[in-house]
């Protein structure tokens, strides 16, 4: 038997085992709703009177190790408040200007410690470690995802060459799973800490193979329609997954939430989500008592999400197909309109790799890219979330299959700017290809552009004062997020006050500035771009955007994904154009073809 078959065998075996874990049917739930087990059995049962004292419960909560390890980080005798209810007490720990810094439960009855979070998990029910808060629990569960990135390094590491840089890379791009392990298990810190040298070594990477416009040594063994067969297989299991057992969270929801606003009630989404406050309630209390069902402005019973409408208007957009297909009942259910539009984008990420791929190097770059976000375990991480996550990139990467187009570059670039705002970093770099510094055709792109975000802004136009819903849209998305505050990443730490937590505020604003500066410079700079360096260039601007960035989850990783695959992944197949001499603004020559090895 061959190498060539044995090789083939051993990938279709690792794609089969993926299946083994199949998904089984799942009621899809908002995070942080998670049933707590520590938590006392049936109220009912308790007593109404207290066996404990105050006191003793908080003797016993700031004893419990956990607790104590945090509270050594500041001065002692911090302020213990401890309320009853039903058999358990809830105790709340503050000190001086950090202001909260513990909280928990202590059963009365046993007098045992059944619940203690310090530090961002006070704050934070998604810091906690709840199980399958984000994806649910089978995309989160050790087969389903060791599977995926047992496929992802089978099918795409050159084993001719075990030591190269290319598969350095390919393990970089499954390295997140390592802090994400410790953010599912509720260690903030640590989860945030380890993110930061995987986003430094893929940003390197990129910015070396722009510089040098020569790709890594090294491709992926397998034959074309074996990558292509595998992709297949894997679609189909990441369509069963996101159907049966994904969530949808409020990231989601936010998107149906949107489009129904702008189908159904004729209005722009900003400033009209379904809100708390005062209004009547509709529904029963969640597990915290907290009732979200209330009676809108507009009559109907909606699941609340005050902070929904902070995203650009593409985000909403981009759900109405869906919406149109499947409605929304004004509750925080399954969700079909969500869940079709989250498979939707899935495809069309699919479909737009192996399209760029074969049109810049035929079927093998096209197979290797579409596999390779086929097999991407983070690409399914955000899918099974049901986030919007996916529309910017694949909006991006379509721009991108529209490269030599001045006027296609700068509508989907504009297009995905306005979903999160984030790949607005690249504008000024996709203003010019293949050279810079071309003033008609930058002229052409800045203008495509403007247009483009003048149609998706129309949203403010069903509003009575359009300038008015310009300034809610700024206070709503742009003012909420720059001035929004998480423990995510190593740069807000600050608001802990805690001994031995660093405070990075200043190097954050100093790298913000460099962000900033150099995203205007690729204007001008580099005045060459071949495909190759156009790509490597884009993914370093999104991966840079991202390692500042305070509030970061691993759902924004697919963000610069299909870029640092064309990069780092598929780059062997890649021949970057050579600078010819003297060329001139009007010289196309430098367009080149990615071509398969």
């Amino acid at each position: 038997m061959t190498a060539a078959r044995v090789a083939a065998r051993a990938l279709a075996l690792v794609s089969a085992l993926a299946l083994v874990p199949a998904a089984h049917a799942a009621t899809s739930t908002p995070p942080g709703t998670a049933t707590n087990p520590l938590a006392p059995a049936s109220p009912a049962t308790q007593p109404s009177t207290p066996r404990l004292t105050n006191a003793q419960v908080s003797r016993i909560f700031l004893r419990d190790p956990k607790v104590a390890s945090w509270l050594e980080r500041y001065p002692k005798g911090p302020v213990t408040q401890a309320t009853y209810d039903k058999g358990s007490w809830t105790v709340n720990v503050s000190s001086g200007n950090a202001g909260e810094v513990a909280t928990g439960k202590v059963d009365d009855a046993t007098g045992s410690v059944t619940e203690a979070w310090t530090g961002p998990q006070v704050a934070w029910t998604m810091g906690r470690g709840y199980p399958g808060a984000f994806g649910g629990t089978k995309i989160n569960s050790y087969p389903v995802w060791l599977g995926f990135c047992a496929a992802f390094l089978l099918g795409l590491v050159d084993w001719r060459r075990p030591l190269s840089l290319r598969n350095l890379d390919l393990v970089a791009l499954l390295a997140f799973s390592v802090p994400l392990w410790f953010f599912n298990h509720g260690h903030v810190f640590a989860s945030a800490s380890l993110v930061v040298p995987v986003l430094v070594w893929l940003l390197v990477r990129c910015l070396w193979i722009a510089r040098t416009d020569r790709p890594a040594r090294g491709a992926a063994v397998w034959p074309v329609w074996l990558l292509a067969a595998a992709t297949v297989f894997l679609v189909g299991f990441r369509i069963g997954l996101d159907v049966r057992t994904s969530n949808v969270i409020d990231v989601g929801y936010s998107g149906v939430i949107g489009a129904e606003r702008i189908v159904r009630e004729g209005e722009s989404p900003y400033g009209n989500f379904p809100q708390e406050g005062n209004l009547p309630t509709c529904g029963p209390a969640d597990a915290a008592g907290e009732v979200r069902d209330r009676i809108q402005t507009n009559g109907r019973c909606e699941n609340a999400n005050p902070l929904g409408d902070t995203y650009g208007p593409v985000a909403y957009l981009a759900y109405v197909p869906g919406y149109l297909a499947f409605g929304w009942s004004g509750q925080w259910d399954s969700l079909p309109a969500v869940k079709a539009t989250t498979i939707g984008f899935d495809l069309l990420a699919l479909l737009g790799l192996a399209l760029v791929g074969r049109r810049f190097g035929g079927p093998r770059l096209a197979a290797t890219l579409a596999f390779a976000w086929a097999a991407w375990p983070f690409s399914q991480y955000a899918a099974s979330s049901n986030t919007n996550d996916t529309i910017g990139p694949v909006l991006l990467l379509y721009g991108f299959l529209l490269v030599t187009s001045d006027v296609g570059r700068g509508v989907f670039a504009a297009l995905s700017g306005w979903t999160k705002f984030a790949s607005l970093i690249v504008a000024p770099l996709w203003s010019g290809y293949p050279q810079a510094r071309r003033p008609k055709a930058t002229a052409c792109y800045w203008i495509a552009f403007a247009l483009a975000t003048l149609a998706a802004f129309f949203v403010l136009f069903l509003e009575p004062s359009p300038l008015h819903a310009a300034r809610v849209f700024w206070d709503r998305t742009i003012g909420f997020q720059t001035g929004r505050s998480a423990p995510w990443s190593i740069w807000d730490w600050r608001q802990y006050h805690a001994k031995g937590v660093p405070n990075l505020h200043v190097v954050q604003q100093v790298l913000e500035v460099a962000r900033v500066v150099g995203a205007v410079a690729c204007a001008w700079w580099p005045r060459v771009r071949s495909p190759l360096r156009f790509a490597a260039l884009t993914a370093a601007l999104l991966i840079g955007f991202q390692l500042v960035l305070t509030y970061w989850i691993y759902l924004y990783l697919p963000w610069f994904f299909p870029f640092a695959a064309l990069t780092l992944v598929a780059a062997p197949h890649v021949l970057p154009a050579a600078a010819p001499a003297g060329a001139t603004d009007d010289d196309d020559s430098t367009e080149r073809a990615l071509v398969a090895a």
